[in-house]
């Protein structure tokens, strides 16, 4: 595995589990969805694993390694491992060029070779070609597909194995989503690149993942090759999600109940069961266990025979 997490968990002032006990493997060349609501806690896991967060316990492991929080160590996992913002506009600097954006990366890490060079390989990559054509302009010169290809050039230029990308299209028009998630998948099969995606959307899940992992309040719930489990979703949350995304699911949507999750009240038992269609007495009493990963298509739910 390129990417790990084991039992990880983190807390802000004490009493909120952003992350709560989360066990994911990520192999190399996979690109894998983390898909939930907002409030799930899917993005602090994705800071975690950048090394922008600190966990409260557990570890992140790099290449079977644990991650160490030294500055320079932290400095070198960057380098592998690149985050692609999901607002490109706040991303750059409106007032650095195109070129310094690419090259800010190169400068930061002093990386050697032909600085010039490397960016205009890092935005051919990214699809801006001929790259010169952009090196002097600025953000607000350019249109949102553009910007996120920058910011994916941006990213590019330092070599990474890794890329953890948070919500990279919903700030886009639907014309240039396709563009951008095909650009995705040309980076993994061109460059032999790890991906995951944070999104609330399972539809672009559908369209890009080799597998995906649900997250609800903290814990991932669901996991397994994206085909599984979005044609047979397991849980009642991903069958919630997936019920509102037209053009996978034919059933009428899900409305769920109760209020949204806060990580500062996590229910007894198994914590979807306020607002689960389908909960029984004993979900509020049950303690599950925390979903390991799998290769194979697995979920956490009182109502499944074979949760793990």
């Amino acid at each position: 595995m390129i990417i790990s997490a084991q039992d990880l968990s983190v807390c802000f002032d004490g009493r909120v589990r952003a992350v709560d006990g989360v066990d994911l493997d990520i192999p190399a060349g996979e690109i894998l969805a983390l898909v939930g609501e907002s409030g799930c806690g899917k993005t602090t896991l994705a800071r975690t694993l950048l090394g922008l967060e600190k966990p409260t316990s557990g570890t992140v492991s790099f290449e079977g390694q644990p991650l160490s929080y030294s500055t320079k160590a932290l400095k070198k996992y960057r380098s592998q491992v690149q985050l692609i913002l999901q607002d490109p506009l706040g991303a750059l600097n409106p007032r650095h060029t195109v070129y310094d954006a690419v090259a800010e990366g190169l400068r930061v890490q002093k990386i050697p070779g032909d600085e010039t060079a490397l960016v205009a390989d890092a935005l051919s990559r990214a699809g801006l070609r001929p790259p010169e054509r952009f090196f002097m302009r600025f953000p607000h010169e350019l249109s949102g597909g553009q910007r996120q290809r920058v910011v994916i050039a941006g990213a590019l230029v330092l070599s990474p194995r890794v890329l953890i990308a948070d919500e990279p299209v919903s700030s886009l028009d639907a014309s240039v989503r396709g563009e951008i998630l095909n650009l995705l998948l040309s980076l993994r099969d061109d460059l032999g690149l790890t991906v995951l995606v944070v999104t609330h959307d399972l539809g672009l899940a559908w369209n890009i993942a080799d597998r995906v992992s649900v997250m609800y309040l903290g814990r991932i719930v669901e996991s397994g090759p994206t085909a599984e489990v979005l044609t047979n979703p397991q849980h009642p949350y991903t069958q919630a999600l997936l019920s509102v995304v037209p053009d996978i699911s034919r059933t009428a949507p899900i409305v769920l109940t109760g209020e949204t999750p806060d990580p500062t009240r996590i229910p007894s038992g198994c914590r979807f069961h306020p607002r689960c269609p389908v909960a029984m007495e004993q979900c509020s009493k049950t303690t599950l266990p925390i979903l390991i990963p799998s290769r194979g298509h697995a979920a956490v739910c009182l109502r499944i025979s074979d949760s793990d």
